[in-house]
């Protein structure tokens, strides 16, 4: 069973501690679905340590729900997360995230090898280190000649017909281009440019 990924982006009102504001520390801002609604486990456990197979130390794992969460959000995800049909709840603020390393890679994994039949569309990929297992090879045939792995992604038809894709797990990679999560970013980073990078955040759960 996959794991999906619920949430929102909230923003801390600017008028917190003044005698003119009554309402909420924190407003929701924005539901993550129309931004991004994409299950991919590298970047869950890149940024949360959710379904985190490639062993990052993930930015922000494991920290529940926010007891100043929004009364929008907490409707959302509050009751769901309490009856345990939602896991992994966490938060983090566009600060952590602008801080990100784009070149970060994990430890034990560099890259993820897929491949998929032409006429079928069935695809299916697996976490390499620098030197790749001898199953992998024996599926895809080596890269061409002269790839750097450090490059970014690379496609490539395999002597057996497997349309087949390398991609280093860098961040930049990971959360960039192509994923969704750059919308969820533009957005952030447009709030964080009004209201502070550390009064940005995201809060989500998963199931």
């Amino acid at each position: 069973m996959g794991t999906e990924i619920y949430g929102s982006i909230e923003f801390r009102h600017p008028g917190v501690g003044t005698d003119y504001y009554e309402g909420e520390p924190w407003v929701a801002a924005m539901d993550l679905w129309p931004l991004y609604d994409q299950s991919d486990y590298a970047a869950f456990g890149l940024l949360f340590g959710v379904r985190n197979y490639a062993g990052f130390q993930p930015l922000a794992a494991g920290r529940g729900l926010p007891n100043d969460l929004s009364g929008a959000v907490r409707a959302q995800l509050e009751s769901s997360v309490a009856r345990g049909d939602m896991d992994g709840a966490t938060w983090v603020t566009w600060a952590q995230l602008a801080g990100l390393d784009p070149a970060f890679l994990p430890g034990r994994y560099v890259g993820r090898v897929s491949w998929s039949q032409p006429e079928s569309g069935l695809s299916h990929g697996q976490l390499v280190p620098a030197r790749w297992p001898d199953d992998v090879l024996a599926t895809t045939g080596p890269p061409p000649p002269g790839w750097d792995p450090a490059h970014g992604p690379l496609d490539w038809t395999a002597d057996n017909g497997l349309r087949c894709r390398y991609e280093p797990m860098r961040t930049d990679v990971l959360l960039g281009p192509g994923t969704g999560w750059p919308h969820v970013f533009a957005v952030m980073k447009a709030l964080a440019d009004r209201f502070g990078d550390d009064a940005v955040r995201l809060v989500v759960a998963f199931d």
